[in-house]
């Protein structure tokens, strides 16, 4: 749906002020232009050619997360290197124009390619290709980061990002991911910036490995002892979190779909913690309202393509409340969304448009 027709849900309208920064959330890293082909029967066999019966492309890497954080009504500032050829050009107009993602601390790099990503989503599984060439010699996050209210960092273990505790020191809220460690070392004091963060979200397998635990939720208490926050994604079972400053805890079920593609729900899943967290919303409101978020994302294909807006969550509650047959327990955990919900006739489930590179160039 193009920017101008979206419903303008603003999650922190009752808390702007004027004094405010100019952007909610910044974010900085590797956007890649995402190809996805769909509806293969099967895995591509060697030798054979194999025809899908759908494709897709989109900004991804970075911009998954970027695009999560706007279209739930965040002010999102994103710091990246654009190659100058037409992926990179297609992705920039993508996410400044489509999504009203402000890029004024991204840059054009003259002749460098595009970072590609092919992936091939097939019996709820993806196999994902890639290509890069080496990246611009220039960092692409400044050193002193636009004041906003909070960023998104990706920890990696050995890896100091300055820019980090540049804006921790002014204020700005840090939440963090992290990737599988290749080092196999999985070493919390490998992880410099982990101490500027509010919240730390590794999924299961990732926090009981950095902190030794066989269990996610003892995983979850031993993080909090290093971070404020610490919220640990149990996949089909959900989420658990614990806040170190209070010792609260909260865990939230998953919402149960059909899963077609997972690419991309992590992103969704911090973007919606991170909308909750600025919002103000309890900790366990925070962590059902990413869950719900992460489940609609599944339910599509594509990383940023799947993100959803407040116009599918908007479908998906009008939908859910129709059942007759619903647990009235369970629909009562989200009706803390009620207030920030647009009016929506559009049926369930909706149907993205799927952006294809070179569609309105023609005369």
């Amino acid at each position: 749906m193009p920017l101008a027709e979206r419903p303008r849900t603003d999650p922190l309208a009752p808390l702007r002020t004027p004094a405010d920064p100019p952007c909610d959330v910044y974010l900085t890293g590797t956007v890649f232009l995402d190809i996805i082909f769909t509806g293969l029967d099967s895995a591509p066999v060697r030798g054979t050619e194999s025809w899908a019966r759908g494709m897709g492309s989109s900004p991804g890497g970075v911009a998954n997360m970027a695009t999560a954080l706007a279209r739930l009504g965040l002010r999102t500032s994103l710091a990246a290197a654009f190659g100058d050829d037409h992926y990179g050009e297609y992705c920039w107009d993508t996410l400044e124009q489509g999504e009203g993602i402000d890029l004024a601390h991204s840059r054009t790099v003259p002749g460098w390619h595009s970072p590609v990503t092919v992936s091939m989503a097939y019996e709820g599984e993806r196999t994902m290709v890639s290509h890069g060439h080496e990246p611009p010699p220039q960092e692409p996050a400044p050193r002193c980061p636009p004041r906003s209210r909070a960023a998104v960092a990706s920890l990696a273990p050995g890896v100091d990002e300055p820019w980090v505790g540049e804006a921790a020191r002014n204020g700005t809220r840090i939440f963090a991911d992290v990737g599988w460690d290749e080092t196999g070392r999985w070493d919390l004091a490998a992880l410099p910036d982990l101490g500027q963060c509010e919240a730390f979200l590794p999924n299961a397998e990732e926090a009981m490995r950095y902190t030794r635990t066989s269990c996610p939720r003892a995983a979850a208490h031993a993080l909090a002892e290093h971070v404020p926050l610490a919220v640990v994604t149990l996949g089909a079972e959900g989420a658990y979190a614990v806040d170190g400053r209070t010792g609260e805890t909260a865990s939230v079920p998953a919402i149960e779909v059909e899963a077609l593609d997972p690419t991309g729900a992590g992103d969704v899943f911090v973007a919606g913690f991170v909308t909750g967290t600025l919002a103000g919303w309890p900790l366990a409101d925070r962590l059902a309202f990413a869950g719900l978020t992460a489940a609609l994302s599944v339910q599509e294909f594509g990383g940023s393509l799947s993100a959803p807006g407040w116009s599918e969550i908007a479908a998906w509650w009008k939908q859910v409340r129709s059942y007759v047959d619903q647990d009235r327990a369970a629909l009562s955990r989200y009706s803390f969304l009620h207030p920030l919900l647009p009016e929506t006739s559009r049926p369930w489930p909706l149907r993205r448009a799927v952006p294809t590179i070179g569609f309105g160039r023609s005369a």
